[in-house]
């Protein structure tokens, strides 16, 4: 009887502890499916203006920034937490908190420059979150606030203010690894929101395309990155990330008109019947609809141009969803698109050089109707233990059609697939792996009928050896195809480390190789611009390169001014190189050359190198009693055609030995005034056809004599003031090229003179 008391008695004693077990799973899963929320505004607490880009971490989880009006919203579990706060130039705020189950807790914080800190959080340089102080390579980051204050109305203008990077014609070049190549390919890659674009059929970047409405941050990283990014990374890579939105929505609407001056010289606007006008509306919005976030922008824009049939008009709308499933935190998954139409006339050929600079050869002029679009689905899963998944996809159309000359009609359609697994273990070692796929369909009487694809495998690993050393390295191997008939496999690495020499001291080295397979615009155009004809060549070979650097970032204060200098000695070997060629190629078949045989043609010139410095420095603080932000930048290059037959004339074409940019904004109450400024030093070498006579033929009328006079570089500076109105309210007025000063880009392309544009900002 009392063993059978004893047995009952363990058997309830059991069924209590399975049950409390039960019960403390159901707890367990109930806690870890209620998530709380943490949400705020982030201020400068010496102005009270917003800040964007401010880095947040709770414990050790990889944490968030700010968005474009400083807001931030942060799921996390119920408990007790630690936030740290970080932005450069500020000091780190750390906030202890605890939340309840579904609390929805409101945090708006001041950040103050007590202290010098270098946090800005980047991702470009190791496809994870990390401080642009830790990273192994060069980098330069643009935050909204520069592309608002000057108006900007392409990504391109905006790049041309970074040191170290020019676009011309549309053309990006950093640390000048691009010469000029009319669009057409590309050794800087750009990536939008994490997923490479560039065009199937010219490898070019359409940078009025970009949503500059609703960008959060660029991240410019400097030299090759193809380990990480594969083809077109060969110089560096532009990374432009757009807005989340924060808890309470937000509406920007940017209106804004201006016209051209007349430029000093009268006889370049002599046909001027009135000032060429200019002006757009961009507008932009982000909300949190329950579990959903939106993100919508619009820019509609229309320009005369300054010089005869040289106009752009254009329609641009982007919409982006992300959405949080209640029932799966862990699981994140969206979609956007970013849709334009456009009306536009390049200028390409001057008639000479006087009074014809700003005056098209006729038979120059081609009018375009575009077309273009991106649409990009995604998923990302957070597993255990830091780990995430993460699938994405682009489908990338553009299409050209020329009115006047149906057979330069052509179109191109691009499908990008990619899976990347990102895991950190223990705070000491980040390990990101991942796959992509490339199809390319072309369709054009330009170049003819094309396809390609590429295949990729990529690692990258990121460790940190001790709280003052870090090592970071990468390996990709990639396959291509064109055509079924020109294949090739790469494989690259890339390598570097960080070392934390004192408190504000760090110290960095990379090496990095890069490749870049040619365009199909450069393999196979035929074509004709003008006088200027464009030849193909179905032989042209990938090109390859290594880069490598050593640079040294500092922080200083000195009174209320606190902020970093960075320095950095650059090499950079490339083979094979590729450059578009200005001469005169005769068919075999041709006794003589005649004029139908002058043109451009995309050549492997064999080898160059490239060396240099940059000098940077920036900061902020108060001078004065005035608030001010600046920077300035000087960049060395030494570019020397190794194939060269002279020493005396050896420097690649098309790049400028020394640059200088600087820009500055000075705060005070209600009021803000600004300025910046760019210099370029003389081009020393372009094709010599291009000054030459050929066949007893000038190409371009005068150029070689207005170069001559024209050699000593140019200065050009901008100015801009602004008044808040009210909370919401802003009017600015800007001066782009304030003295009128005319200078050159590439050859035959005398940029802007003085204009005036006037805007006013809502924000609701």
């Amino acid at each position: 009887m009392i063993t059978i008391v004893y047995v009952l008695m363990c058997l309830r004693k059991v069924r209590l502890g399975l049950t409390l077990m039960v019960l403390l799973l159901l707890i367990a899963c109930t806690i870890q499916a209620q998530q709380s929320y943490v949400y705020g505004r982030i201020t400068d607490e010496s102005s009270g203006s917003p800040m964007a880009g401010v880095n947040i971490q709770a414990e050790n989880t990889i944490g968030q920034t700010t968005d474009d009006f400083g807001n931030y919203n942060i799921s996390l579990p119920p408990g007790n937490h630690i936030l740290q706060f970080s932005f450069v130039g500020y000091a780190d705020l750390v906030k202890k908190i605890f939340l309840n189950a579904n609390d929805s807790l409101k945090l708006d914080l001041f950040l103050s420059p007590e202290a010098v800190t270098l946090n800005t959080a980047v991702v470009s340089a190791g496809l994870f979150m990390q401080k642009i102080s830790d990273v192994s390579v060069s980098m330069a980051v643009i935050k909204p606030q520069l592309i608002q204050n000057r108006n900007s109305r392409s990504m391109e203008s905006v790049l041309n203010q970074i040191p170290g990077v020019e676009v011309m014609d549309g053309q990006a070049s950093i640390r000048g690894g691009g010469g000029y190549s009319y669009g057409a390919g590309s050794r800087v890659l750009l990536v939008l929101d994490e997923l490479p674009l560039i065009t199937a059929d010219v490898g070019q970047v359409k940078w009025n395309f970009l949503p500059v409405e609703t960008t959060a941050q660029v991240e410019i990283l400097k030299g090759a990155a193809s380990a990480l990014y594969g083809s077109s990374a060969l110089n560096g890579v532009i990374n432009l990330r757009t807005v989340w939105p924060g808890l309470e929505p937000k509406t920007r609407i940017n209106l804004y008109t201006g016209y051209y001056n007349k430029p000093i010289r009268k006889e370049l606007g002599w046909w001027w019947e009135s000032n060429p006008l200019f002006g757009g509306l961009r507008v932009s919005h982000a909300q949190k609809i329950k579990n959903l976030d939106l993100v919508a922008g619009m820019d509609a824009y229309s320009n005369d141009g300054f010089r005869e049939m040289n106009y752009e008009e254009h329609f641009r709308f982007n919409v982006k969803l992300r959405y949080r499933p209640e029932k799966m935190k862990t699981l994140t998954y969206g979609i956007s698109t970013n849709v334009q139409w456009q009306n536009t006339s390049d200028f390409f050929l001057w008639r000479n050089a006087d009074s014809g600079a700003f005056l098209q050869q006729t038979s120059g002029v081609a009018p375009t109707k575009g077309f273009r679009m991106i649409l990009d689905p995604w998923l990302q899963y957070f597993c255990k233990r830091n780990g995430k998944h993460s699938v994405r996809g682009r489908f990338y159309k553009v299409y050209n059609r020329f009115d006047n000359d149906a057979d330069k009609n052509n179109g191109s359609e691009l499908y990008y697939g990619e899976y990347r697994y990102y895991r950190k273990f223990i705070e000491k070692l980040d390990i990101n792996i991942g796959l992509t796929g490339l199809y390319g369909n072309t369709q054009a009487e330009l170049y003819g009928n094309h396809f390609n694809s590429n295949f990729a495998a990529f690692a990258q690993v990121d460790y940190k050896v001790t709280k003052r050393l870090s090592l970071s390295g990468g390996v990709r191997t990639e396959y291509y195809n064109l055509d079924n008939a020109d294949n090739k496999i790469s494989t690259v690495f890339r390598a570097g480390f960080n070392f934390k020499a004192a408190e504000y001291t760090y110290l960095r080295a990379s090496f990095g190789q890069g490749y870049r397979y040619p365009s199909i615009a450069e393999k196979f155009t035929a074509t004709s611009v003008g006088a200027i004809n464009i030849f193909p060549n179905p032989d042209l070979q990938p090109e390859t390169s290594w880069s490598s650097e050593v640079g040294l970032k500092q922080a200083y204060r000195i009174g209320t001014i606190q902020g970093f200098v960075d320095m950095a000695a650059f090499w950079t070997e490339y083979s094979n190189m590729i450059e578009f060629t200005f001469g005169i190629y005769k068919p075999d078949s041709a006794a003589h050359p005649t004029l139908k045989d002058i043109g451009f043609k995309s050549l492997n010139i064999g080898k160059a190198r490239i060396t240099g410095l940059d000098f940077n420095i920036s900061g902020s603080g108060k001078i004065a009693g005035l608030n001010n932000q600046f920077f300035i930048g000087y960049t060395y290059m030494n570019p020397i055609d190794l194939g060269s037959d002279t020493l005396q004339n050896d420097i690649l074409k098309y790049r400028f030995r020394h640059s200088v940019k600087a820009d500055m904004q000075v705060d005070y109450q209600k009021f803000s005034f600004g300025f910046s400024f760019v210099y370029n030093s003389f081009m020393e070498r372009i094709d010599a056809a291009f000054e030459d006579k050929i066949l007893g033929q000038e190409i371009f009328p005068g150029l070689k004599i207005y170069r001559q006079e024209h050699n000593k570089g140019a200065v050009v500076f901008d100015i801009r003031t602004a008044c808040r109105i009210t909370t919401s309210t802003e009017l600015s007025f800007i001066v782009n090229n304030l003295f009128n000063k005319e200078y050159m880009g590439r050859p035959g392309d005398i940029r802007p003179p003085r204009n005036f544009t006037l805007k006013f900002v809502l924000q609701l």
